[in-house]
């Protein structure tokens, strides 16, 4: 039988249909990234429950009450916030090293006289705003402007941290805004839940949502992972990273609300090595430093992890520079641990 034209033969009679196709080493090397944040989020819940474990050893009175667990989450909301926002823009293939100052000039600007005159929207509306500001410069520069996001960032982490000192002479804002009082103290509490820990975890979900569920999200990865592909594949590149940094800004924001709710006050120290505390929680969460890869579930349970050891360090009297020291050694842990399984 003549085949030039390319046609199939017959199959010949009680010849076995063909078998499923089977997996090659590329696709089991990919099976293997996709169950890797599951199995990292399992270990990280295993160090978490250590760490209980360990507190209800030592100070179990201290530790185990409600009013430690409730201080325990406190602490991270503020600090999750800001890292969810940051574990975006590393996905992302990008580094942010000015929300902490962000933060500052947030909470420093909207706690003037002249901003609480407008009450609690006024100190909201404002804290955003300043921030997404922020943001949206960051954004600028290493999207249009071609630097460096460190040192578009680092540029940034100055001149917030200037400024805020300027606005502020150094000096402490009393916030008298009565509503926003009330929502620190303990009357306030959603069945023992602080609103803080609430807002937290509102945004935490609505993080997971849009890096899983959505096409930003996608495009997030996939610009992270290879921007030269992306950009082929059809995704702007520039405006999606601008995005990802206007997404760190509105973080930013939304964290300077809480931290104004939490303390009462505002001044130019406020988050100071927020930038560290976030990026290392993003990186033993599993996110990669050279973006493409992340979870936000791991995040969150990085800065759970290191809220709470910085809560038994307190309860122990450990000084800090033995707890700085643990943190240090947790972090290169993960990177090489990280480093290891990388495909």
């Amino acid at each position: 039988m003549n085949t030039s034209e390319g046609h199939a033969l017959p199959a010949e009679a009680g010849s076995a249909p063909p078998g499923p196709a089977v997996p090659t080493a590329k696709d089991n090397r990919h099976a293997r990234a996709r169950r890797r944040p599951d199995v990292r989020n399992l270990s990280l819940l295993g160090v978490l429950a250590a760490l209980v474990l360990v507190g209800a050893l030592t100070k179990p009175e201290q530790f185990l009450s409600v009013q430690n667990l409730q201080l325990v989450l406190t602490q991270a909301s503020v600090i999750g916030v800001v890292t969810v926002g940051v574990t975006f823009v590393i996905i992302g293939g990008g580094i942010d090293l000015s929300v902490g100052a962000m933060v500052a000039l947030a909470t420093v600007w909207a706690t003037t006289v002249a901003t609480q005159q407008y009450g609690l929207g006024g100190i909201l509306l404002c804290s955003l705003l300043v921030a997404l500001g922020c943001g949206l410069v960051n954004g600028l520069l290493v999207s249009f402007g071609g630097m460096v996001p460190f040192i578009a960032t680092l540029a940034m982490l100055a001149s917030a941290r200037g400024l805020a000192l300027q606005i502020s002479q150094g000096g402490t804002q009393v916030v008298s805004v009565e509503p926003v009082l009330a929502l620190g103290r303990r009357d306030a509490y959603l069945f023992g839940i602080p609103p803080i820990v609430l807002v937290f975890a509102v945004v935490t979900a609505a993080g997971w949502l849009l890096l899983n569920r959505t096409t930003f999200g996608r495009r997030t990865v996939a610009v992270g992972g290879n921007p030269e592909a992306a950009r082929l594949a059809g995704i702007d590149v520039r405006r999606q990273r601008l995005l990802l940094y206007l997404l760190s800004g509105l973080c930013c924001g939304i964290a300077a609300l809480l931290l104004i709710v939490l303390t009462g006050s505002g001044q130019n120290t406020n988050g100071n090595l927020y930038e560290l505390d976030a990026i290392a929680a993003a990186i033993i969460g599993g996110t990669l430093l050279s973006g493409g890869r992340g979870t936000i579930t791991g995040s969150v349970l990085g800065v759970l992890v290191f809220t709470t050891i910085t809560n038994l360090f307190a309860l122990n009297n450990l000084e800090t520079a033995v707890q700085q020291i643990a943190k240090g050694a947790i972090i290169v842990a993960a990177v090489l641990v990280q480093k290891g399984r990388k495909s």
